[in-house]
């Protein structure tokens, strides 16, 4: 959970596109969109899985780089720390991956898992690469600023000249567990100066955060 209430507008901005179905995913592609969110619950099996992972006090990471296929599913079960249980969230994985590699026409992505004990990214900032799929199985979710709330002269290594990138601290949103979001970085033609503005939440001391990115290659 975060350490702050996060607000809910009524209503969604216009750069931002998020439902249930999955044909909001490909909304993405949309000039105006920089977020697409597919919000869904985890399964009771996925989140066993996916817990069973973060019992461990090791450091973890994995990365992928190629197609959906059983060499991809046997490779990450050999890397998990509990890969006696790690049938379901292999299987949620590679059923995301093999979605996002059908949206973007691509045969192969690259996936990252990491078991975070603090905040990767603490800094709101933007990617640089074109898009990125971002989804948390265990820990709070990532955050994200709404458009009218980011200053966006204040991103970038911090420096005594600069702004502050927060506009309106209630306007910072935040992923659910569970959610499937495609995030645009400056690295999207056309979208270079209106990536979406986004860090990775603070964890509370002990706290453990599952995250997959999927970048299509």
């Amino acid at each position: 959970m975060p350490l702050h209430p996060i607000s809910r507008p009524a209503a969604w901005p216009d750069h931002a596109a998020i439902g249930d179905d999955i044909s909001v995913l490909p909304r993405i592609f949309e000039d105006a969109i920089n977020l697409a969110v597919l919000t869904r619950p985890l399964g009771a099996d996925v989140v066993l899985s996916a817990q069973a992972q973060c019992q461990t006090d090791r450091d973890w990471q994995y990365a992928w780089l190629g197609g959906i296929d059983d060499a991809f599913k046997a490779d990450l079960a050999r890397h998990l720390p509990a890969p006696q249980a790690g049938a379901a969230l292999i299987d949620d994985v590679a059923t995301i991956a093999e979605a996002i590699a059908f949206l973007f026409e691509t045969e192969t992505v690259g996936i990252r898992l990491r078991l975070l004990n603090r905040a990767m990214c603490p800094r709101f900032h933007c990617d640089n690469l074109p898009v990125r799929l971002v989804a948390t199985y265990v820990g709070p979710g990532s955050e994200w600023l709404l458009e009218h709330a980011v200053d966006r002269a204040g991103l970038g290594a911090p420096r005594p000249d600069r702004p502050e990138i927060i506009r309106d601290p209630g306007a910072i949103q935040q992923l659910a567990p569970g959610d499937i979001a495609l995030i645009k970085g400056s690295g999207w033609v056309g979208c270079e100066e209106r990536a979406l503005v986004h860090r990775s939440p603070t964890l509370t001391p002990g706290e453990k955060r599952l995250l997959m990115t999927i970048d299509p290659a």
